[in-house]
């Protein structure tokens, strides 16, 4: 009689509540089990994969130690909680990760009570974390505040500002470093395993403690003297006297893949009273999956992949990516300008700084999650007589605004910013979407302000930028791959504040004039092309500067035309606003014109295909006709913002 097989432990587990029911000697079974549900589930949808596997058993021993959702786990990037879904109620979604009105590939608040903190962004959980736990002291509350935080982000300040606000939290706050590429320990083994144990024991502690209220007795010099002596004794075998010297009692390091070790030490560290705690867990990227751990990103963000073979379903072919097409370019300008450097804030690939550091590795400089130091440290470069690209997304430039107000702007510094990843960004959502950089920027005093259509437009604007020294220049373009059109051979300087007209005319005689800056052109074409088939004659400017302004241009395309419509991949605040404010100070629109601006809704846009973005954002060709439309069909006259 053949015997019924074992119901898989991953299918009685919904809550943390049920893993705590497990025995200890079943969590190796349910991690092996749970890895191998994250990597089907990716393999479905894309995304970020080698920092999930890394944490898995770090996910189990945690939900298994601590009292999950009361105790407020901040995971840090969220882009490695994946298991941390799976096992929080969410497995039954877990294949709509990234997906148009699916899970979130981050933390969400919104999504699970489980998801206290929302952190896309890096390094800000010990910060939330802390201030879960400081609520709940002075709120009389149990709970704990637990943030796991990756090395990567150990770069960024942020992370040492709350790590020497924590000791008042005392115990109610531990942070655990996952540490899987940083080489901050020495080899994790059996030793280190066993040291981990003792100095987060209960035995141990006690000890520490008595011994600590005698030496009190005994004067402050003699306690403060053994008190160091006992710190860096620890410290000597363990490397954690830096994170002693901020407030913090340090474990580790322990092997974050061995549970025989790490629940142990996470017990102590829940049961002792000493606090705050730093928990140093080191992992491996892409943990347990052969293709993720041979990778050299340790399959970071994946596409969808074939699970047996590891082979990511790419798209072969078409136009090259925005940011490989800057990398290049800038490359190539360095070739006969030594002056230009290039920075980055951990992004190097995501940037194209990457292929610059390959041809010149002694002008890039990758400063680590640190977009405000690395800002100022352009605008330093800037002052000496280089000709720095600080080459930061949108979303994450807007950490160091005040170092572009402060450091650049004020001082008007030729620092250059090329801003990747502008307008909507599709699968990672609202926390990486380029919304505000437009509005940011072109409200400063003397910024410049550029937006490229297309790749041929970027080549031009990295040139202009190189040779831009009279102050500050930024210009942006989107994610992904160009439009397909040639790339010039020789880049061409744009006429700083000048536009083009791309279709029709400003003589006269036009119905309908679109004002189009960056990656809306093609869709504002497309609307030209049906509004002509209506009858209604149109005219199409690339404006190409938001900041200085073409006002020539726009006044007669004003003065020529009866409707005239701005788009922008941008928050309000941005060209349309700077239109409309232009029309009104010079009278334009006393005389009955028809204005109308599209620009992104004021709402923080899920994740989704992007063009089903831009279709619930109004900035596609057939919303831009209805505006239209709509404008004509208008009994009054004079200004309105409107957004189909």
């Amino acid at each position: 009689m053949t015997s019924r097989p074992e119901t898989p432990l991953l299918d009685t587990v919904n809550l943390p509540a049920d893993l705590r029911k497990l025995d200890k000697s079943q969590l190796r079974q349910f991690s092996d089990e749970l890895r191998a549900e994250v990597i089907d589930a990716v393999g479905t949808t894309g995304g970020h994969l080698g920092s999930g596997l890394g944490v898995v058993e770090l996910t189990t021993a945690i939900h298994y130690v601590f009292d999950t959702p009361n105790d407020k786990l901040v995971w840090d990037v969220g882009h490695q909680c994946y298991p941390h879904k799976i096992v929080t109620g969410r497995r039954d979604r877990i294949r709509t990760l990234r997906q148009g009105g699916g899970l979130s590939g981050f933390t969400k608040r919104s999504e699970s009570e489980y998801d206290p903190f929302g952190a896309a962004h890096s390094s800000t959980s010990i910060s939330a974390a802390l201030g879960f736990a400081m609520a709940n002291k002075m709120q009389g509350k149990p709970g704990r505040g637990i943030a796991v935080i990756g090395d990567g982000a150990m770069s960024a300040g942020m992370a040492y500002e709350a790590m020497n606000n924590a000791e008042q939290a005392g115990n109610r706050l531990v942070v655990i470093l996952n540490d899987n590429d940083m080489s901050i320990a020495p080899p994790v083994g059996g030793l280190s395993a066993y040291l981990a144990r003792m100095v987060s024991s209960s035995e141990y502690l006690g000890l520490r403690s008595m011994a600590s209220k005698i030496a009190r007795k005994m004067g402050r010099r003699v306690w403060g003297g053994l008190e160091k002596a006992e710190e860096y004794a620890r410290g000597m075998v363990t490397g954690g006297t830096m994170f002693e010297e901020l407030g913090f009692y340090y474990v580790g390091p322990i092997d974050g893949h061995n549970l025989d070790h790490l629940v142990p030490v996470l017990e102590n560290v829940r049961d002792s009273g000493q606090g705050p705690v730093l928990v140093h867990v080191v992992t491996k990227k892409g943990k347990g999956y052969a293709p993720a751990e041979e990778s050299a990103d340790k399959y970071h963000g994946v596409a969808r992949f074939d699970v047996v073979t590891g082979e990511q379903k790419k798209s072969k072919g078409g136009p090259p990516a925005y940011q490989n097409v800057f990398g290049d370019t800038l490359a190539k300008l360095a070739e006969t300008d030594e002056r230009i450097c290039a920075i980055t804030a951990a992004m190097p690939s995501g940037t194209g700084v990457d292929r610059f550091a390959k041809a010149h590795p002694q002008r890039a400089f990758d400063v680590g999650i640190a977009e405000q130091h690395g800002v100022t440290f352009a605008a330093g470069l800037a002052a000496q007589g280089m000709r720095p690209f600080a080459a930061i997304y949108s979303t994450f430039l807007q950490r160091a605004y005040d170092q572009v107000v402060h450091d650049v702007a004020i001082q008007n510094l030729p620092v250059r910013f090329a801003i990747d990843r502008a307008g909507l960004v599709g699968a990672d959502g609202a926390t990486h979407a380029g919304s505000f950089d437009i509005t940011y920027l072109a409200t400063l005093p003397n910024m410049v302000v550029m937006a490229a259509a297309d790749e041929a437009e970027l080549v031009h604007m990295t040139y202009t930028a190189a040779l831009h020294d009279s102050g500050p220049i930024a210009f942006r373009y989107p994610r992904g791959n160009g439009t397909g059109v040639a790339l010039p051979e020789t880049p061409q300087a744009l006429e700083i504040g000048k536009g083009r007209i791309v279709r029709g005319n400003d003589k006269g005689g036009r119905k309908v004039a679109i004002l189009s800056l960056g990656g809306r052109l093609e869709e504002a074409k497309k609307a030209a092309d049906q509004l002509e088939a209506k009858g209604l004659s149109t005219t199409v400017a690339d404006m190409r500067f938001a900041k200085p302004l073409d006002t020539e241009l726009i006044e007669r395309l004003m003065r020529s035309h009866e409707v005239v419509v701005t788009i922008e991949e941008g928050a309000i605040g941005g060209l349309g606003a700077h239109v409309l404010t232009f029309a009104s100070d010079t009278g334009l629109t006393d005389t009955g014109l028809k204005v109308r601006t599209m620009r992104l809704p004021d709402v923080f846009q899920d994740q989704d295909d992007p063009t089903k973005q831009y279709d619930e954002a109004g900035l596609n060709a057939p919303q831009i006709v209805d505006t239209v439309l709509n404008a004509l069909r208008h009994n009054s006259t004079g200004v309105e913002e409107a957004r189909a």
